[in-house]
């Protein structure tokens, strides 16, 4: 015999319902907008984004925010329980995937802040596989998700729910293009909040 699901939300959040008096406005929600996959209209929203921000905690419960980006499409949905993005090289650090490692549970953010202005959540459990195990167990895979670049790891989403994150408060923001090279007056990203400066920058107020 098969268990029923766990209820939606969590124990505090009902706590705080129920304080609030918000529980019906809640229920509503849960009913109406929060799903245990992947839509197909999930999917093709994913599918067109170039970015998204993910909320980690470790096994104490220390947590972290972190913010991921790449070609749109670069966090690619396998099915409708199931996505994956690739992990590059940088700091060094591995703070999201580190916490992985204690807590698998993940949360991502995708923000829509050029045509639709929405978002959505999806949150799950997150595993992480070197790029040749994953493409024995996916073949499909992409083969080139950033170009010129390798992926050192990928992390791996059981989907667990999936919801709207409303518009009311997204801003509308324009895309422009990159500026080549660096701003002289601007500090290296090694030294942008670490190193003291005597006056201000010089085109700033």
């Amino acid at each position: 015999m098969t268990s029923p699901p766990p209820p939606l939300g969590s124990a505090g959040e009902h706590r705080l319902q129920q304080h609030l008096g918000t529980a019906d406005r809640a229920a509503r929600f849960y009913d109406q907008q929060v799903r245990r996959h992947l839509t197909p209209e999930m999917r093709d929203f994913i599918g067109r984004q170039a970015m998204v921000f993910l909320s980690t905690a470790d096994s104490h419960g220390e947590c972290d925010a972190s913010f991921r980006a790449g070609p749109p499409g670069f966090v690619h949905v396998i099915d409708a329980y199931t996505l994956v993005y690739p992990e590059f090289r940088g700091n060094g650090v591995m703070a999201s995937a580190g916490n992985m490692v204690e807590n698998p549970h993940l949360g991502m953010l995708f923000v829509d802040f050029t045509h639709h202005r929405v978002g959505l959540h999806v949150n799950g459990v997150a595993h992480l596989y070197h790029d040749s195990d994953l493409r024995r167990i996916h073949p499909g895979l992409p083969t080139d998700v950033a170009p010129g670049r390798s992926p050192e790891m990928w992390v791996h989403l059981a989907v667990e729910e999936a919801y709207i994150h409303c518009s009311k408060y997204i801003p509308h923001l324009v895309p422009a293009p990159r500026p080549a090279g660096r701003d002289a007056a601007r500090p290296k990203d090694a030294e942008y909040f670490t190193k003291p400066r005597a006056t201000s920058w010089p085109n700033l107020p």
